[in-house]
């Protein structure tokens, strides 16, 4: 497939799924979603499994700013620096901000929850298009698509004070790149000897999704953890992958 009709695929795979969402109803945030199973109050904190488990997130995403800060690795490509660290910075933030609304989870707390992970979301995402697809494009969306992604917050939290909550462009924000970017995979060569990495990412996102949706189950089940919890270190092991792929990947000779 030509360069002129991968571009045109992918630009029509965002528009067809944009349009998917915007032209729906508004959507706004559920008062369940605010509703974990586990909320035991251990050592004074509630919620405590779902607050503690969040380190998680912190370990991994210093893991990710130390490899990088660690000097040039021929796994990282130096022109998309500037991404990689969003990505591990948003993963870092994360821990804090989760924290916080897993202590008194509400919409207001919810936001600082959210923050964070679109600077992930979106640096995850230039860094794919800039490894597949073109780095002068990687590095010209890193900001446009930043702003998208924290106005997107900035929006559903002030649409809920409103009373005409709309949940519908963060979640664009989270899910188009999570849709997109297996197709940059398939149609698009890369600069490394691997993307096997990517793809267990991808799975690991998606079993995340799926545990927390068996919240009450898992916990019914184990006793011990509920499915929101192991979430969380599902999602947090995905930095982790990511970095070991870095680590371990080199590059090889592919057209800019």
């Amino acid at each position: 497939m030509t360069t002129t009709k991968n571009r045109i695929l992918l630009v029509g795979i965002v528009a067809l799924i944009g349009a998917m969402f915007l032209l729906t109803e508004p959507v706004p945030q559920p008062p369940a979603y605010h509703q974990f199973a586990d909320d035991r109050n251990i050592f004074g904190t509630p919620n405590f499994w779902n607050v503690a488990t969040n380190i998680a997130f912190l370990l991994s995403g210093l893991a990710g700013l130390h490899v990088l800060r660690a000097g040039e690795h021929p796994g990282v490509v130096r022109e998309l620096l500037p991404a990689y660290r969003l990505f591990f910075a948003g993963i870092f933030l994360t821990a804090f901000g989760s924290a916080w609304y897993h202590l008194a989870p509400a919409n207001n707390s919810l936001f600082w929850d959210r923050l964070p992970m679109t600077l992930g979301f979106m640096g995850f995402f230039v860094v794919v298009i800039g490894e597949h697809v073109s780095i002068a494009a990687a590095r010209k969306l890193l900001v446009p698509l930043l702003v998208v992604g924290v106005l997107s917050v900035v929006y559903w939290y002030v649409s809920e004070i409103a009373g005409t909550g709309d949940v519908r462009p963060y979640a664009i924000v989270q899910f188009l790149p999570m849709l997109v970017i297996p197709v940059i995979l398939l149609v698009y060569p890369t600069r490394f000897d691997t993307v096997g990495f990517y793809w267990w990412m991808l799975v690991i996102y998606v079993l995340s999704k799926l545990v927390e949706h068996f919240d009450g189950q898992i916990l019914a089940a184990t006793g011990l953890i509920s499915g929101h919890s192991v979430k969380h270190l599902l999602a947090a092991a995905a930095p982790l992958v990511f970095v070991h792929g870095i680590r371990n990947r080199r590059p090889r000779e592919v057209a800019a």
